[in-house]
């Protein structure tokens, strides 16, 4: 199942995405809910960040060829950092340049949607704490993020974290571990092109990681690293972002103002 959170006449809900429709749901996502019957077509709303998340979470490093493109080794333990939900941006929303940076790079990421609050959670019970997955890009001022030792700014600025089209829930972890493409175009240019299964730490073990210091809540994301291939962005460049079984996250950069 396909569930968009979208707009129409001032009015946010929302949806089941069938082909070119949205069936408006009652209620929302993370407790049971119903179908409404009343269908919009797709091409007359605008669908926002499918999750409005208190946090995202992101794993650095978590695909070794990435890591050895940028001249870091793989980590012992996962690294972690924030993204404020200020930071989160919808499909076909602009990716504001930030002017403190002259190289931004596009990362394309598959992202876990946290579907009920959680900590500490056992391995073996991490696959029920997900709602599903969508696309997200990682984007990254990242001469801020070699002279900052921290890496606040040059990830968490405003319009850094496309998320979208859409959450689906129709994957489990083991269809992660299988290994669906994750692509990257700029301009209709392939810049990205790898798969998740080339991941160095499954999604379960992100999660136990995770919650073992801080607690999870329903519409959290996980931002799951990002195959070799991270490039530039420039103004008036647009970076989609393509997952095998999900959809595609387009975004266009523009002048900050």
């Amino acid at each position: 199942m396909r569930i968009a959170r979208f707009s129409i006449d001032g009015n946010v809900g929302f949806g089941v995405v069938e082909g070119d429709e949205l069936d408006v749901i009652k209620g929302h996502p993370f407790a049971e809910f119903e179908r409404s019957g009343q269908k919009v077509p797709l091409d007359k709303v605008r669908l926002l960040p499918p999750v409005l998340p208190n946090k995202v979470v992101g794993i650095g490093r978590n695909y070794a060829d990435h890591a050895a493109e940028l001249g870091n080794a793989v980590p012992d333990v996962p690294v972690t950092f924030f993204k404020p939900s200020t930071s989160v941006i919808g499909p076909g929303d602009p990716i504001g340049y930030p002017s403190f940076s002259q190289e931004v790079h596009h990362e394309a990421e598959l992202a876990v949607v946290i579907g009920r609050m959680c900590r500490e959670v056992p391995r073996e019970r991490a696959k029920d704490v997900i709602l599903g997955y969508t696309c997200a890009n990682d984007v990254t001022a990242r001469d801020v993020q070699q002279r900052e030792k921290q890496w606040a700014r040059a990830k968490g600025f405003d319009g850094s974290c496309p998320l979208g089209p859409w959450v689906e829930t129709g994957l489990e972890p083991g269809d992660i571990a299988a290994g669906l493409a994750v692509q990257c175009t700029v301009n209709g240019e392939q810049r990205q092109l790898g798969r998740t299964s080339d991941m160095v730490r499954p999604i379960e073990d992100l999660i136990v990681h995770i919650t073992e210091a801080m607690t999870l809540l329903p519409g959290d994301v996980i931002l799951t690293g990002t195959p070799a291939g991270v490039g530039p962005l420039n103004v008036g460049d647009e970076v989609a972002v393509t997952i095998e079984g999900i959809g595609t996250l387009t975004n266009k950069v523009i002048k900050r103002g």
